[in-house]
């Protein structure tokens, strides 16, 4: 079993996500995965962990294509790269209107072309090469190369998208799939979307990992674990645009998100966040006993996981998670 970790971008404690990290690393965990959003930067972030382990995985969770050119995320994860050793790992993302435009103050425009154009550069300069005129139909691009020389040409790029061409994308040119709140019994339709795209490239689909993002609470308190993850889930149903609404939808769960979603829109967070049903919250995590929290692990990894990325609760105090990660700790 391959984990790795994610902390919450909001009430993020710096000192107890690097120590949390140290213990990841003890227990045998894969990676950390750190989040961006409108808090912390994540690259100096995973820099200062870098220096404080020596095996851990350092992931970008994620990463968006719109608020670094493609230059400079290749300059970043390289940087990263080198200073931990060839333990670095770009998560891409085209994030969301409100985000990209109302932080960040970029256009949303063409986030698909974005993302391909992106990976694309990425791969062209980690492998020491220039770039060409031909690579971006979204800048005007010189014949520039890095002037150092990367610790790896061929650092995963691991990529969150929930839409079917993004998700085709993915076949054609990433290394893993980053699915949120995908229930975990319809992997099955994302791989397939993988695979349409990878058979246009020549390329086999079973290269591509899937890696989602999943909330683990093990709890002996069923209801309790999954009270934690629900306000979590409402507020991506309702604060998050159209993209959760509709994934909950596609998958058969549309009375439900609708409810969410209206009382989330109308101000009323703690009912939207109680009204997220316990169906919902199991087809997306894993809530009950430790013992159950390894089986259903093992369950999604039969439906297609290849590493999950355990999201730690928000907030709590370090004694929770050492408790929490110490329970489903992946064997060495």
């Amino acid at each position: 079993m391959k984990l790795g970790i994610v902390p919450f971008w909001k009430g993020y404690d710096r000192k107890v996500v690097l120590r949390t990290a140290q213990l990841a690393e003890d227990l045998g965990y894969h990676s950390i995965w750190i989040p961006e959003a409108w808090s912390y930067e994540q690259f100096q972030l995973l820099t200062e962990i870098a220096i404080h382990t020596k095996r851990l995985g350092l992931a970008t969770g994620i990463a968006n294509v719109f608020s670094r050119s493609a230059g400079l995320l290749a300059m970043s994860a390289a940087t990263l790269d080198e200073i931990s050793e060839g333990r670095a790992i770009l998560g891409l993302g085209t994030s969301g209107k409100k985000v990209v435009e109302n932080f960040h103050g970029f256009p949303y425009d063409k986030p698909l072309t974005r993302l391909r154009e992106t990976i694309g550069i990425l791969r062209t300069l980690w492998k020491g090469e220039r770039l060409t005129p031909e690579q971006s139909t979204l800048a005007d691009l010189r014949h520039f190369k890095l002037e150092m020389t990367p610790t790896r040409s061929d650092i995963p790029i691991y990529v969150a998208s929930l839409q079917h061409k993004a998700i085709n994308e993915i076949g054609r040119s990433a290394d893993g799939w980053v699915p949120t709140f995908w229930p975990f019994e319809h992997f099955d339709a994302g791989v397939e979307w993988i695979a349409e795209g990878a058979r246009e490239v020549g390329r086999d689909a079973s290269e591509v990992e899937i890696a989602p993002f999943l909330a683990v609470v093990p709890f002996d308190d069923v209801d309790f674990a999954r009270s934690m993850i629900k306000p979590l889930v409402s507020f991506y149903i309702g604060g998050m645009g159209t993209y959760y609404h509709a994934l909950f939808c596609r998958f058969g769960f549309q009375e439900n998100a609708d409810l969410v979603r209206d009382l989330y829109n109308s101000g009323d967070r703690k009912r939207a966040a109680a009204a997220v049903s316990d169906e919902l919250i199991d087809a997306i995590a894993i809530c009950g006993p430790a013992e159950h929290c390894r089986e259903k692990l093992a369950e999604w990894q039969a439906h297609g996981m290849g590493m999950g990325l355990v999201n730690l609760p928000q907030g709590a105090p370090y004694e929770m998670l050492e408790g929490a990660l110490k329970a489903i700790a992946p064997a060495r």
